[in-house]
């Protein structure tokens, strides 16, 4: 078994790693922690995790003197913590903390508290590192109180007084934000806060005034299992009631839509229309905003994505998805004009956004009043944007605004004298682009509207 290729991100821990067997991801288990596993699975702690939901199914797949083997339950699409919207990144957080509580009180605890540690799946955050438990030791700190403050803590609050693109930072601080940066960056009056001052500005404190960072953490608490309860409660009521009031420039898009309701509803028509046929597995709407049309066929694919650059527009859509328990519905935050890069050692710790759609192979990509943008605001050529579609779409549904599109018009004004540059900027244009990627299956004008939707087919 060992002899499979192990996964690029799968270096750090001696506990154990994953390897790729064919298409499936296997976690193998090191003798060093065989003592731990074996405890944790005899106790009940995996199965009850499991059981609630707080921690990714798995099954044993082979027991030797020598490895562990266990498969994890698969799942289609891992999101970053950088991708996640304010909601998300909170109820990660919170599940965190309640996988430490009940560990803790099994007498486990969590040995570290990566976020990376937490993906989307059914609907909801899941923790996805089996290893990542350890017996706990009476009067001992929980070792990774302070990654969870750099890594959840301090960006969700963070994020509360700057905005949510200050969760963007975990792209460069795969590590978590360090503690002192935090501090700094928080307005002065949090330090009257005194969960704030404990968590963030003392332990910036301590950390300043001993460089070694052992010290800075054993100073902080030698805690008995009460107090440590103590600390990890009123950490979990302090994200539970944080809130944020950002204005976005997308984030009702549907309110200021510049078609009427009829042609909003003939578009809906033809995207089942087209999608329906094709029977898809899984299905991204890239741009997707609060995820309205993806929903027209939410209930004939299995698995759904939907990304936007809006972090309010995913929040809704995750909360709307949360509520009627679509649990085949994915969404997370992301810029086309900036996917996300390989990031970590050797830039494969965590696979770039567009690794991740190839590796997800959708079967239908939808990309709705998304070009002009991509054109007129990125610069982009239509030939660029369709080799970006062309790497992982199969069957791309993708609409075009025509120049006489009010919306078009807008974005070509702001051109001021530079207005001529896009001339290129029609229909005819388009098709040629894409045709070097792509082939028109379908091409139909949404009623009422400058729009043209098209269904092409890669070559």
């Amino acid at each position: 078994m060992t002899n499979k290729e192990r996964h690029e991100a799968s270096f750090r821990d001696p506990s154990g790693y994953i390897i790729h067997d064919g298409e499936v991801l296997r976690r193998v288990i090191n003798p060093i922690y065989f003592d731990q596993y074996n405890a944790l699975k005899e106790k009940g702690v995996f199965a009850a995790l499991q059981k609630k939901g707080l921690l990714i199914d798995h099954e044993e797949t082979s027991v030797t003197d020598s490895e562990i083997v266990i498969t994890p339950s698969p799942i289609p699409f891992i999101t970053n913590p950088y991708e996640w919207c304010f909601e998300q990144y909170k109820h990660a957080a919170l599940l965190t903390l309640q996988i430490q509580k009940y560990a803790l009180s099994k007498g486990f605890v969590l040995k570290d508290a990566s976020a990376y540690n937490v993906t989307f799946h059914n609907g909801k955050p899941v923790f996805i590192d089996t290893l990542s438990f350890d017996f706990y030791e009476e009067g001992t700190p929980w070792r990774a109180f302070k990654q969870f403050i750099m890594h959840f803590f301090g960006p969700l609050v963070l994020a509360k007084y700057h905005g949510t693109e200050i969760l963007k930072m975990m792209q460069t601080h795969i590590d978590g934000i360090p503690v002192q940066l935090i501090s700094s960056l928080l307005p002065a009056k949090t330090r009257f806060s005194s969960t704030l001052y404990t968590n963030i500005h003392l332990l910036a404190k301590l950390e300043s005034k001993h460089s070694d960072d052992y010290k800075a953490e054993t100073k902080i608490a030698r805690l008995s299992k009460k107090s440590q309860n103590n600390i990890l409660e009123n950490l979990f009521g302090y994200i539970k009631k944080l809130s944020i009031n950002e204005a976005t420039e997308w984030g009702d898009y549907y309110d200021k839509t510049n078609y009427e309701s009829e042609s909003f509803q003939a578009k809906k028509a033809l995207i089942s229309g087209w999608v329906k046929p094709l029977k898809p597995q899984r299905l991204i709407d890239v741009g997707g905003n609060d995820g309205t049309f993806a929903r027209t066929v939410i209930k004939d694919v299995p698995h759904v994505i939907v990304t936007d650059i809006d972090s309010n527009a995913v929040e809704q859509n995750y909360r709307r998805a949360r509520d009627k328990q679509e649990l085949n519905m994915l969404t997370f935050v992301s810029d086309v004009l900036q996917p996300a890069p390989g990031i970590g050692f050797n830039n494969t710790e965590r696979n770039s956004l567009v690794e991740r759609l190839i590796d997800y192979d959708p079967d239908v990509t939808m990309a709705l009043a998304l070009i002009h943008h991509l054109t007129l605001s990125g610069n982009v050529p239509f030939e660029k944007s369709a080799g970006f579609f062309a790497k992982f779409s199969i069957n791309l549904i993708i609409e075009f605004p025509k120049r006489e599109d009010s919306w078009v018009e807008s974005l070509l004004v702001r051109k001021r004298e530079f207005i001529n540059h896009f001339d290129f900027y029609n229909e005819g244009e388009f098709e040629k682009g894409f045709s070097k990627y792509f082939e028109i299956v379908q091409k139909e004008q949404i009623a009422g509207t400058q729009r043209v939707l098209y269904l092409l087919k890669r070559k």
